[in-house]
């Protein structure tokens, strides 16, 4: 009896790995949809997003992988209990593939709510790749902010996880001079707070969306940076 149900076992492990479906990176958008982003940044952030993806540039760089195709999901995140999946796994290798992503993530309403924790946003993207039917190289998640970690599971911990994991972490900082938004803890510029306690992995780095690089343009940037799987500091807008 033992023996047979060894063998189901290993039957079913061997069936699931040949149906994952085999891709160049399997990237989770974690986006910042806390309180202090209003509707019309939402909607800048998801549209930047969108257009990145459906950026001709971008769709370049996802066909000279080695297999020319990326998974990716689009979570965005509150409180330490509202993480909410926003678009679910899409396999992007085309622009028709591309659009039909887009078009699903400007269609959506909002969900979360409640403010900052990155550390459960990022607990929540390691269990959206755990579950997928996907198989990449690289697995990336990919944190958006306008501020630090305020609640949830400890973030170095979680961050510690995913590290030893395998996976990489990266960040955008939404950086607004003057708009009395919180950056690091004790007044530490965001990007320097993302780099220290947020990103980490193989070629991790932090891109800054602020008045003299808008949203749009950090994203098109960051994406194209992590789908060629190079980076590994933190870049100023001024670069």
């Amino acid at each position: 009896m033992r023996l047979v149900l060894k063998s189901l076992f290993v039957f079913g492990l061997l069936t699931a790995q040949a149906a994952a479906e085999s891709v160049d990176l399997e990237l989770v958008f974690a986006a910042d949809g806390s309180g202090s982003i209003d509707d019309q940044e939402l909607r800048l952030q998801r549209k930047g997003w969108a257009d990145a993806l459906t950026s001709a540039d971008v769709l370049n760089a996802v066909k000279d992988g080695p297999v020319g195709a990326i998974a990716v999901a689009f979570m965005e995140w509150g409180g330490p209990s509202s993480q909410v999946l926003i678009v679910d796994w899409h396999v992007i290798r085309d622009e028709a593939s591309a659009r039909v992503f887009a078009d699903k993530l400007m269609g959506a309403p909002r969900g979360a709510s409640g403010y900052n924790s990155i550390s459960n946003a990022i607990d929540f993207s390691m269990r959206l790749v755990e579950g997928n039917a996907h198989e990449g190289t690289r697995r990336v998640i990919d944190v958006s902010g306008d501020g630090p970690n305020m609640g949830g599971r400890p973030l170095e911990q979680v961050r510690a996880e995913a590290l030893a994991k395998g996976y990489t972490i990266n960040a955008l900082a939404i950086r607004r001079p003057g708009s009395g938004r919180p950056g690091g803890p004790g007044g530490m510029p965001l990007e320097d707070y993302y780099g220290q306690s947020v990103i980490g992995g193989p070629g991790s780095f932090v891109e800054i969306a602020d008045e003299t690089q808008p949203f749009a343009v950090a994203a098109r940037r960051k994406l194209l940076t992590e789908i060629a799987g190079t980076g590994g500091a933190t870049r100023h807008a001024s670069r």
